[in-house]
């Protein structure tokens, strides 16, 4: 059953102020629940992470929480017990403003004190910025990258299968043909620890999801 978009929300637990956008007025902006933040050392040499300026306006956008079915992956603890299924929110989002809206959801989380490493990007269409910099220094370089866990690590779907498990995962809907979305949100979520934040157009996403999880 499509699910109806609700308030702007990034969180993982309990719910902040509700606020319904309404006209001439604009709802709160929302904030995950905070975390501990370490500083991440920066990277001798390398620019840090290229993310667009966002735009000066802003429009609102509704999210809305998707449930994953009992036979929803569950991620493994380092006990080795299965813990519950991440939480999946979505951020409604056009193909061409769902990296922007992907961007804007990573700024929230690490205001709110998630730590850089907790955080993982993955990309359905054009590489994000930052994985094509990183890229040009060659694989071994972006992959070291990856495996120190120090930052937001940002990854197209062809590269979703070789990322390991971060607490929060984004996925940015900015394109690509719908198979490989169906591949790539699926995958995503057995990537996500606790929580798992698309962008994109609902009605695909929910469908993917819904017959994907």
């Amino acid at each position: 059953m499509p699910l109806i978009p609700e308030e702007p929300q990034i969180h993982e637990s309990a719910q902040g102020p509700r606020a319904t956008p309404s006209s001439g007025r604009t709802a709160p902006t929302p904030r995950p629940v905070p975390g501990p933040r370490p500083v991440a050392p920066p990277r001798p040499g390398r620019p840090g992470p290229l993310r667009p300026t966002p735009p000066a306006q802003r429009t609102p956008r509704d999210v809305a929480t998707v449930k994953p079915g009992p036979s929803g992956p569950a991620t493994p603890t380092a006990s080795g017990k299965a813990s519950a299924a991440p939480q999946i929110q979505l951020i409604p989002a056009s193909a061409e403003g769902a990296l922007d809206a992907a961007d804007e959801a990573v700024d929230m989380l690490l205001d709110s004190g998630r730590a850089p490493g907790d955080v993982l990007v993955i990309t359905t269409g054009e590489q994000h910025p930052w994985a094509a910099h990183e890229l040009s220094f060659g694989e071994t370089a972006y992959w070291a990258l990856h495996d120190s866990g120090d930052d937001v690590f940002y990854a197209d779907a062809s590269h979703v299968g070789r990322a390991a498990t971060r607490p929060v995962v984004v996925v940015a809907v900015n394109g690509g043909s719908d198979a490989a979305a169906a591949q790539t949100l699926p995958l995503a979520l057995t990537r996500a620890g606790a929580l798992l934040v698309v962008c994109g157009d609902p009605q695909q996403i929910n469908s993917v999801l819904g017959a994907g999880v």
